[in-house]
């Protein structure tokens, strides 16, 4: 898919804030997990919080498939970076498509600016990627909802001041995702977030677990302002939250590539280097044509929502595949670099820590395959 001039504009920004700002500092931030503040102010400056607002809002309004190239060149430099933005871009893709003219004129202006920066809240510390069994939820009573449970593994959940929750509306509901809403949750009395949790990487931007203990919000926080749409609607917004995070696959692996690349023609050994010795030029070959699929899928996908066509299938792919990679290149990093690569004194370390979190995040890798799988055969019956 071409970008346009302004996006490929955009996206030569993005990397030029990444080599410049970012991978000359960002050990001071990532070895002792300080949030990074100066970089967020950056990018809401320049405009990466409102990539998906729509322009009449105050956001860039970007496509899809730039969207994934911003993401990819941040998760370059950072990949805690490109998590900074994730959440946020899908709750903000979730107000523009499907809430009200009231949610889309009190959010996306400010969330354009990066005033409001959002996430959502999906897993449960019992659940996992089993959504149906979802506990949280919002009693409905006269003055709107009561909210009860918890969720855990919320990215920048203790910076953001808008929570995109999916919780149960009706208990009663059969099949249970019938009975499921989101609910746009300001942070405020009812409501705790816990320290962040320690992680083994994609660390400085926090994750935390959030207990909800009888918060209160009015009855015009549901997304839509109708109830009990929320999975149909959240499951949208996963399409969104899959690419992104191929995306984020993507700019990893190709700081991975970039490095052996680097390395295997600086290094010798046996009077040559080390790229010419064919197991590390094979190595290379496979790294470099394992990223070229995982970005044309991941584009592929990002291509069929901008099309308005259903994307769960491609999206789905593009994260199993580009996440998969990830760590296949990451690792294969290492060994070009050999016992430097065990070292903290090059990066091939880190990319290999922040690797694994695209396997299991935004639904584990197995639930991919089951959501590739029941589409390839939706859509192929006999």
């Amino acid at each position: 898919m071409t970008l346009t001039d302004d996006e490929q504009q955009m996206v030569a920004l993005v990397a030029e804030f990444v080599d410049e700002r970012v991978r000359p500092r960002v050990r001071e931030f990532e070895a002792d997990d300080i949030y990074p503040a100066e970089f967020i102010d950056e990018m809401k400056k320049l405009g990466f919080f409102g990539l998906l607002v729509p322009a009449e809002y105050g956001g860039v309004d970007v496509s899809t498939a730039c969207f994934a190239r911003v993401t990819e060149e941040l998760a370059r430099g950072w990949m805690s970076l490109a998590g900074a933005i994730g959440g946020h871009s899908v709750i903000t893709y979730l107000i523009k498509t499907f809430g009200t003219p009231e949610q889309r004129e009190k959010y996306l202006p400010a969330m354009a600016e990066g005033r409001i920066r959002a996430t959502m809240a999906l897993t449960e510390p019992g659940g996992g990627s089993d959504l149906q069994a979802m506990r949280t939820q919002a009693v409905p009573g006269d003055e709107g909802y009561t909210i009860t449970g918890s969720k855990t593994w919320i990215s920048n959940a203790a910076h953001s001041g808008l929570i995109g929750l999916l919780c149960v509306t009706d208990r009663d509901a059969k099949p249970a995702h019938r009975g499921m809403s989101v609910l746009l949750v300001e942070p405020g009395d009812g409501l705790t977030i816990s320290k962040k949790l320690p992680k083994l990487g994609y660390r400085g931007v926090e994750a935390c677990e959030l207990v909800f203990d009888g918060q209160q919000v009015p009855a015009d926080a549901v997304l839509g302002g109708t109830p009990n749409q929320g999975w149909s609607h959240m499951m949208r917004g996963l399409e969104v939250g899959r690419i992104q995070v191929a995306s984020r696959a993507l700019g990893v692996g190709q700081a991975a590539l970039n490095d052996a690349v680097r390395y295997a023609q600086e290094r010798e050994s046996f009077g040559k280097p080390i790229w010419k010795h064919q197991s590390v030029g094979n190595l290379l070959a496979d790294m470099a044509t394992k990223m070229r699929a995982a970005r044309l899928l991941t584009l592929d996908a990002a291509e069929k929502l901008d099309a308005g066509e259903r994307a769960d299938m491609e999206a789905g792919m593009a994260k199993l595949f580009a996440s998969e990679t990830a760590m296949q290149v990451a690792l294969d990093a290492i060994r070009v670099h050999g016992g430097y690569g065990y070292s903290r004194e090059y990066d091939v370390e880190r990319y290999f820590r922040d690797a694994p979190l695209m396997i299991v995040g935004e639904g584990t890798n197995e639930i991919q395959r089951n959501v590739i799988a029941a589409q390839l055969v939706a859509r192929n019956k006999i």
